[in-house]
């Protein structure tokens, strides 16, 4: 019992924008300094000593910028669909920024994702794009991403805007189970998972550890972005409770 009282009061403060503020404030230099010493190790392991594959060659190395990019993108909409919960469910003041502020990272991941396929894909099957399973889910993702920013700009009462878009986020959430499991559903040029896999990973040591290093160097630049840009959407939201507070004020004095 005492548990749950701690971790309900933890919420709670968390909940409170200005306390969260000055966590993240406390939180950022050294998440940032953790994220930047993980690229130096990873990168480095990656593209200069990680072996070449004897099918693709050189070619291989972009799996280690495009496999944690779409790890990523995926996880950042988990983190919308959770963040959306909290916005309907719970009603946590803080889910609808946690949101609003995941979805141009998770664009832009996706994007890269998109991007290093593209290239990678070129000199392997031949053609920058092909309507596989798994590049097209991503693709729908992508586009979901989009029309999610759009929603939350075109609506201008933050209130509404976060209640449509919490509701799409979780009719939208389906698309993730599709695209993880796209290569077994259906015929695919990606080849199945060598990572996440119930009898262990069939990937190489010598190639496997610098793809987790890059994983966790890219969650951590996913953390340090994401706290980033929540910090600026509760100071967005405050100004504009400002303006909107001096333009009410003056009607009033001006009545």
């Amino acid at each position: 019992m005492a548990n749950v009282t701690a971790s309900q009061s933890t919420l709670q403060s968390l909940a409170n924008p200005t306390r969260f503020v000055a966590i993240a404030d406390r939180v950022l230099p050294w998440l940032l300094g953790l994220t930047l010493v993980l690229f130096a190790i990873g990168l480095p392991l990656a593209f200069f000593m990680a072996p070449a594959d004897y099918q693709q060659g050189q070619t291989v190395r972009i799996m280690f910028v495009h496999v944690p990019a779409a790890w990523i993108a995926m996880f950042t909409y988990v983190v919308m669909a959770a963040a959306a919960l909290g916005s309907l469910v719970w009603k946590h003041p803080l889910a609808d920024v946690s949101a609003r502020a995941a979805a141009p990272i998770g664009a832009a991941f996706t994007l890269i994702c998109l991007v290093t396929g593209s290239l990678w894909g070129r000199p392997m099957w031949g053609a920058w794009w092909v309507w596989d399973a798994r590049l097209t889910s991503m693709l729908v993702l992508f586009i979901m991403y989009l029309g999610l920013i759009a929603l939350w700009h075109t609506i201008e009462d933050p209130i509404r805007a976060g209640r449509i878009a919490a509701i799409l986020i979780l009719v939208g959430i389906i698309n993730i189970p599709i695209i993880k499991f796209s290569v077994d559903w259906w015929y695919t040029l990606h080849q199945a998972a060598s990572v996440f896999r119930f009898d262990g990973p069939t990937i190489h040591t010598s190639m496997l550890i610098p793809l987790l290093v890059m994983a966790v160097a890219f969650m951590g630049l996913f953390g340090v972005l994401h706290l980033m840009a929540m910090k600026n959407e509760i100071l967005r939201r405050r100004i504009r409770a400002i303006g909107m507070r001096a333009a009410y004020e003056g009607r009033r004095g001006v009545a």
